[in-house]
């Protein structure tokens, strides 16, 4: 739930941004995109919020691997040129 809320601040500061090389102009991702993952980002942080208050231990656990892959995507199309910039 923690990690759902720290992109969804992340991608909401990524929306306010014109992003680096590899995010606007590789990824083609805009505000709008950066938006999207935010709004993904705090449904899920809902859905682990609910599994966790109900005990739904493994409706949690198949949330939590879809939303992995949620995460590694975002984490991905902007990290892998911070280095560079």
């Amino acid at each position: 739930m923690a990690l759902a809320a720290i992109v969804a601040v992340s991608a909401w500061r990524g929306s306010r941004s014109h992003g680096g090389f590899y995010a606007s102009e590789v990824y083609a991702m805009d505000s709008s995109t950066h938006r999207r993952y935010a709004v993904v980002s705090l449904l899920f942080a809902g859905y682990f919020a609910v599994t966790c208050a109900r005990g739904l231990v493994t409706a949690g656990i198949v949330g939590l691997a879809l939303y992995a892959l949620v995460a590694v995507f975002y984490a991905a199309s902007f990290l892998q040129g911070a280095p560079d910039e």
